[in-house]
């Protein structure tokens, strides 16, 4: 038989009891747990305002297309100055000055070959037809000839497109990486 010393013995029931006491001790649980379900919530609460930041940026590029659009207004006269691509020029100029006010500042850029300028007829659901429209070089007298549309004479539109390099908040962290990096926005606007 071998002989235990007796603070050798001593310890190992110490550390029996001590252990016992760790392993029925429930302080700090509620902490643990806050950590947990705290961090799951930080996680879901950075991508839902990822998402909301994309969703409000891609609404203000269309609104940066359509402010773009609109200032063919002012810079040109549509009595006078049609096809505006051609015959106004300070269109480019002012196109890119209106999209540039926006809150997106000089992040905004005007697409290559915009603004654009092309003949479009109306069909029966008020959507522009054809698809690219018609030159400016071949408008028709009446949109009789266009197949799908409706009877009357064919519209001047401008297109205007925008496209904006976006980046996400949180990196790689949220849902952000999976967005495609450039929101591209186009607005069609008649002038006459």
């Amino acid at each position: 038989m071998k002989l235990i010393p007796a603070g050798r013995d001593n310890r190992n029931r110490k550390f029996s009891q001590r252990s016992r006491s760790l392993w029925s001790d429930n302080r700090g649980v509620a902490g643990i747990e806050f950590a947990l379900v705290a961090g799951i919530l930080c996680v879901l609460l950075l991508n839902g305002i990822e998402l909301a930041r994309y969703a409000y940026i891609a609404m203000q590029v269309q609104n940066a297309a359509q402010i773009g659009a609109q200032s063919a207004w002012k810079a040109c006269d549509p009595t006078k100055e049609l096809p505006a691509t051609t015959k106004c020029p300070g269109l480019g100029a002012a196109v890119v000055r209106a999209i540039r006010s926006t809150t997106l500042g000089d992040d905004v850029m005007l697409q290559e070959n915009s603004p654009s300028e092309a003949y479009y007829c109306l069909n029966n659901a008020n959507a522009l037809i054809p698809d690219g429209g018609i030159p400016l070089g071949s408008k028709p007298s009446n949109c009789n000839t266009i197949a799908g549309a409706q009877a009357g004479q064919p519209g001047d539109y401008i297109k205007v497109g925008v496209t904006y390099a976006y980046q996400p908040l949180f990196l790689d962290f949220t849902v952000g990486r999976f967005f495609d990096g450039t929101i591209t926005k186009t607005t069609h606007m008649r002038l006459l």
